[in-house]
């Protein structure tokens, strides 16, 4: 048996597939690849992502009485989206805020991370990668830390690592 590479991509079952089509279109990028089943089912991919691949994020209507998921029941909790800078971040954090749909965000040491929840009250994580020499004592634990996006902007953004 050969091992898994990577997470190819995530379904979610939402109450309309349109609407939370709009909400991942506006909140990151995604773009829209396909329609299907009457628009019942919705492909999109992000609009940085590797071509060869054909969606990252699929969606089915289930009906606007669909029943949102009891939070700390078992399933999936969140999916976690990466971000190619600090500053991505930052602009991702100012966006989903004023979308309302930003819940938290947390340092990991490994990870500056924002929380959200979709049209759906699905849950996702949106997060950027620090660079692996900076992890520290994180690198075997689990650390959960007030996110402090300024710090981080001027220790890790592209102005303070350019010169």
């Amino acid at each position: 048996m050969s091992g898994v590479v990577r997470l190819n991509h995530g379904v979610l079952y939402v109450r309309d597939a349109g609407v939370s089509a709009d909400f991942y279109r506006d909140a990151f990028g995604f773009v829209e690849v396909s329609r299907e089943f009457g628009g019942q089912a919705v492909f999109m991919r992000s609009a940085s992502s590797d071509t060869a691949n054909h969606h990252d994020l699929g969606l089915f209507s289930v009906g606007p009485a669909a029943p949102r998921p009891p939070r700390g029941s078992t399933g999936l909790y969140h999916l976690a989206w990466e971000v190619a800078s600090i500053e991505d971040l930052a602009s991702t954090a100012e966006h989903l805020s004023s979308a309302g749909a930003l819940t938290g965000a947390s340092d990991h040491g490994v990870s500056k991370s924002l929380y959200g929840r979709d049209p759906d009250g699905i849950e996702f994580e949106v997060m950027w990668r620090v660079p692996r020499e900076d992890w520290g004592e994180d690198a075997e634990r689990g650390a959960v830390r007030a996110l402090d996006l300024a710090a981080d902007i001027k220790r890790y953004g592209t102005k303070a690592t350019a010169g």
